[in-house]
């Protein structure tokens, strides 16, 4: 096997691919870890050699059933779009015959004014003139008994009888499969099948020859085995499934919030009824079909459902909006007209199983692995059967007694089939052995089991193969807010009319004019709200953690919420945007005054100021040395990694305010601005988080910071949390988006690998830092949680999205999500990614050595006396032991922390190292020396020379058999750590390790006590068992031994790469 090379890190222009990725033409077996192209994967699938194809492609993309898919969703998509078309035309019919009575009377339904059948019309059909005819949305409301401003009241009696009447927000889901599915998928094993057939003919004619008293055993124990085989292996297989579907509902089990009884509510996406009022914002899923109440440049896009990647925008004239599109911009509210199976998505979702399946780059490596492994075997298993069909037909087989076996025109044509049928028997059972079948479903099993560990550490799998490529990280692109910090933010400094508020809330140190100002901005110039409980109590503030500081203070500066919005009207908003850094607001406020607010980045609103507002309430010119002043301020508060947010607002002329039709395309001012406030927001590190960062650095994983925060807040963070250890950097170390995204492609390709923080970026900044590590060969993770993080998130070869504050569409484009948006929780994932590859290697180098050792003890054997030692039931017991119960005892083996002491595991890494080579031969070797001595010369070992020769045979064999097995039990202790002297560290903590070792003595225990007839053995008495354990027992010196012999993993030189590079990054 090839070493890792020392640009192992170095990724090539895939030409195949059309993109810069890993190496995709170099092997039939390696395909990329994302968007693999269909040829590729049809490739691979033609090129394997498979014995069971059910079951080997159980778990990978189902190429015909996605091309069904695509072509139901391209029929849904066409039927709405047909049924719309229509009712434009009949529309316009109708418009010309204005005497024509309403299409839908109002019908009475119970509680509410209007039918399920009705609204799912409506809704469906995008019918602007019927929703005019109930009134509106208001008069929709009504007759849905909704309040557009506190919502439903939300009892539980309610929410019954609104699911009775409309419907609940789920859809009809295909079943998974049940066990006999799983059971007859196993029967399909083609070695399987034909060792059933040989077992039948065996049992015919043993009945036959013997009588039925002693004639059955053959044939029967063969059964019996594959039989066994078979429900073992359909028993893993349906418990994997069971942990997959339950992952999946994980996966679409959406929290949103939801307004009822005049408060905002977190809640499933199941949970939704017909008359929810639901807030949107940028990056949300419309969670069900209905009616835009209130919106703020409200963008929707519908490619999900059009199949047209067209951005929507909504308002009075386009109110209705399609369950399953994304917030593309802006903000509103929505009322619920349609849930579940009477929504296009619901349909849709119905339509379509939703395929589970998806290769990984490890898993097609090693069908690679188990095809070069299998076409080994397979030629072994023939050139056998050609031997012992040759030596048998010629004369050259005996009988225990030393009779030979076939004799020409005296051996019966029954006997001589039968003869033929038990060779051919042990041939096919060499096949089953020989093949790994399954070693690409260990990638499953460990996948499987990862997937549910990491649910208990914070992480929920999105795709399967970001598990293992997680392992091959060298660097994580990190947010700050939320990941490296707590998200708890407060407002802790304040500065307002020039002069320093201390403490921040003190009302009294503000004139009037400023606090009136503030309030009546902060209200309107937000996305998230306060409940104030009728009967008192404690006042409940939502909306993003910025947005719940803002609204904090601003409470306790004296605002009312609800009475702040009601005494000015919005004009125009323009939501908050990543690349602006900043947001705006228009509202009237009486007569022809209106103000224009805006809040954002400290630095950026100051630029836009060319006055400020005084202690004393009156507006003052901004002078250079005022200018400079309110900067001081601004990098004094950042130096102590306060986020610094100013506020400003201008007055503005209603006149000059374009009409109603003209306002979407309305450019907020923003100049001449009047500075309000700057103040400065805490959020303190998470702890732990220095700890993590110190952990990645020393696992050869660059942590980098991407911030949209200021220079030296993005500074004093990165210091705090160990990310920058030396204060005194400079560019391009720490680097603003600015500066970076000036640069051209080459050179940002230069410094991208020096660059550890970049502060002020924009979203689009993120993706090209991204882009240029991918091109330095570098294999990146990357945070984010905001809509314009998706690019990024996308591109990184594993986007990592925030649970807690994550939108909708970061999520869809992650790999994985962080539950609890903590930065220790993507240290955990990088444990487990490189777990998921260790396991896999554990498990490889023990079912090598099995396969090794049967192999070359029966091929010598059969070439040198016409018998195998290992019967067909034998080798079927011990393929049971190193492929469905191997792979559940090792695949499953937890992460150490020994993990974290090697550099990435490299994507090119070969599969089998020179540390496994070297345990693999030494065992090997071991097994095989020792069993073919006994095979040769047993009975004088043994001292069974003065017993009969046939019951000496059976005896050595038996022996042989049961040295075997216990030699495989002893070494997959070896397995669980191939590079460390002690092997039962942590043994005891691995339940289902310790259960399938001892199910496996336990077995093997009554296999020779008492099934002898069915496994052709002999009881042993108590000193060849404590032979046959001594022989096992060696096996864990000798690997000790072993280990002690010069080999690498073949990384030093990539670990070496590896510290240079944090080196010069210190630098």
């Amino acid at each position: 096997m090839e070493l890792a090379s020392p640009n192992r890190y170095v990724r090539q222009r895939d030409e195949e691919c059309g993109s810069t990725s890993e190496i995709c033409s170099l092997s039939t077996f390696e395909i990329p870890p994302k968007n693999a192209p269909i040829e590729r994967l049809r490739r691979w699938r033609q090129a394997a050699l498979v014995l069971n194809a059910s079951r080997r492609f159980r778990y990978t993309l189902d190429l015909k059933k996605d091309e069904e898919k695509e072509q139901i969703r391209s029929k849904i998509r066409a039927h709405a779009q047909v049924i719309r078309a229509a009712l434009l035309f009949k529309e316009a019919g109708e418009r010309d015959h204005p005497g024509l009575p309403p299409r839908i009377p109002i019908l009475q339904n119970g509680s509410f004014g209007i039918f399920e059948e009705q609204l799912t019309s409506m809704t469906r059909d995008h019918n602007i003139s019927t929703l005019e005819e109930y009134g509106g949305v208001k008069g929709l409301a009504n007759l849905l008994k909704t309040n557009l401003e506190r919502g439903i009241s939300g009892d539980d009696a309610e929410l019954a009888r609104r699911r009775t009447v409309f419907g609940a927000n789920t859809y009809p889901q295909k079943k998974g499969r049940s066990f006999w599915v799983f059971l007859w998928e196993a029967c399909q094993d083609l070695t399987l099948v034909i060792l059933m057939v040989a077992a039948v003919l065996s049992l015919v004619l043993g009945i036959k020859t013997e009588g039925i008293k002693e004639g059955w055993y053959d044939g029967a124990s063969i059964a019996f085995a594959v039989i066994l085989v078979i429900v073992v292996t359909a028993i893993s297989d349906y418990k994997q499934s069971l942990q997959f579907q339950s992952l999946n509902e994980e996966k679409r089990n959406i929290r949103l919030e939801v307004i009822r009884g005049g408060r905002r509510i977190e809640i499933s996406i199941y949970d939704i009824v017909v008359g929810d009022v639901v807030p949107l914002k940028i990056g949300d899923q419309v969670p069900a079909d209905g009616i835009l109440i209130i919106g703020h440049s409200l963008a929707i896009d519908e490619s999900s459902m059009t199949g047209e990647s067209k951005i929507v925008h909504k308002d009075q004239k386009a109110p209705f909006l399609m369950s399953g599109c994304k917030v593309a911009d802006g903000y509103g509210n929505m009322l619920v007209t349609a849930v579940g199976i009477h929504t296009e998505w619901g349909l849709l979702m119905a339509s379509i199983s939703e395929d589970t399946g998806e290769e990984t780059p490890l898993q097609v490596r090693l069908n690679g692995v188990a095809t070069s492994i299998g076409f080994v075997g397979l030629g072994v298993a023939v050139v056998v059967l050609a031997v012992l069909l040759v030596r048998y037909f010629t004369g050259n087989t005996k009988n225990p007694d030393g009779s030979v076996q076939f004799i020409k025109g005296q051996t019966s044509v029954k006997a001589a089939v039968d003869g033929a049928i038990k060779m051919l028997t042990i041939a096919v059972t060499i096949v089953v052995v020989a093949v790994p079948e399954g070693l690409p479903l260990a990638v499953t099993l460990t996948l499987a089991y990862s997937m549910r560990k990491m649910m208990a550490d914070k992480a929920l799998v999105r795709r399967l193969s970001a598990c293992e490529t997680m392992g091959s990280a060298t660097t994580i692109c990190s947010d700050k807010t939320g990941t490296l910090t707590l998200n708890q933010m407060t407002i802790v400094e304040a500065y307002v009319g020039g002069e320093k508020i201390d403490p921040p809330e003190d009302v009294s140190l503000m004139s009037s004019t400023a606090s009136s100002l503030l309030i009546e901005g902060i209200a309107q110039n937000t996305t998230g709200s306060v409940f104030e409980p009728e009967r008192g109590g404690t006042i409940e503030i939502t909306g993003s953690p910025t947005e719940k500081a803002i609204l904090s203070w601003a409470v306790k500066l004296g605002m009312k919420f609800d009475d702040a919005r009601s005494e000015s009207s919005i004009l125009h908003v323009f939501p908050f945007n990543s690349e602006k850094k900043r947001g705006g607001v228009a509202v009237h406020v009486g007569d022809s005054e209106v103000h224009v607010h805006w809040k954002g980045a400290a630095e950026i609103v100051l630029a836009q100021c060319t006055s400020w507002l005084g202690a004393d309430g009156f507006v003052q010119p901004m002078t250079p040395d005022k200018l400079d002043a309110f900067k001081k301020l601004i990098e004094d508060m950042a130096a102590v990694s306060l986020r610094c947010i100013s506020f400003a607002y201008r007055p503005y002329d209603l006149k000059n305010v374009p009409s109603e039709e003209q306002r979407d395309n309305w450019q907020l001012p923003e100049d001449d601005l009047i500075l309000l406030a700057i103040v400065g927001m805490k959020d303190p590190c998470r702890p732990g988080v220095k700890d993590a960062v110190e952990l990645c650095t020393h696992a050869g994983v660059k942590v980098r910071m991407v911030t949209g925060d200021s220079l030296q807040t993005a500074k004093a963070i990165a210091l705090e949390c160990g990310i920058l250890t030396d204060a005194d950097i400079s560019e391009p170390t720490l680097i603003e988006g600015r500066v970076f995204r000036a640069k051209c492609i080459s050179e940002r390709e230069q410094i991208a690998e020096k660059i550890i923080v970049m502060a002020r970026s924009s979203p689009n900044d993120k993706l090209q830092l991204v882009q240029a590590l991918k091109r330095k060969g570098h294999v990146v993770a990357v945070t984010g949680d905001g809509t314009n993080d998706a690019p990024a998130l996308h591109e990184a070869d594993i986007g990592l999205a925030m649970g807690i504050q994550g939108t909708e569409v970061a999520k869809e484009s992650s790999d994985i999500i962080i539950l609890d948006d903590n930065f220790a929780s993507v240290v955990r994932v990088v444990r487990w990614g490189r777990s998921v590859y260790a396991n896999i290697q554990k498990f490889i180098q023990f079912q090598l050595t099995v396969n090794v050792a049967a192999l070359v003890i029966n091929v010598v054997a059969a070439f040198s006396s016409g018998e195998v030692p290992l019967n067909a039931v034998q080798l079927l017991w011990v393929n049971l032991i190193m492929d469905t119960l191997g792979a559940l005892a090792l695949a499953t083996e937890p992460p150490t922390d020994q993990l974290m002491d090697r550099p990435p595991v490299g994507r090119r890494e070969p599969l089998i190292t020179n540390v496994m080579w070297r345990n693999l031969i030494v065992q090997a070797l071991y097994q095989v020396t020792i069993l073919l001595v006994l095979n040769f010369d047993g009975r004088s070992i043994l001292h069974l020379k003065h017993t009969s020769r046939e019951h000496a045979d059976k005896v050595k064999n038996t022996f042989i058999f049961n040295t075997f097995v216990l030699c495989q039990i002893f070494n997959e202790f070896n397995a669980r750590k191939p590079d460390e002297i002690n092997v039962f560290g942590g043994v005891t903590k691995n339940h289902l390790f310790m259960g399938i070792i001892g199910i496996t003595v336990l077995f093997q225990v009554l296999i020779i006590e008492f099934l002898g007839k069915f496994t052709s053995t002999v009881r042993l008495n108590w000193k060849l068992w404590l032979v046959s354990v001594a022989i096992g027992f060696i096996s864990w010196p000798l690997a000790a031994l072993g280990k002690f012999v010069p080999v690498s993993w073949g990384r030093e030189q990539d670990d070496e790469a590896i510290r240079q590079g944090n080196s010069t990054d210190r630098a």
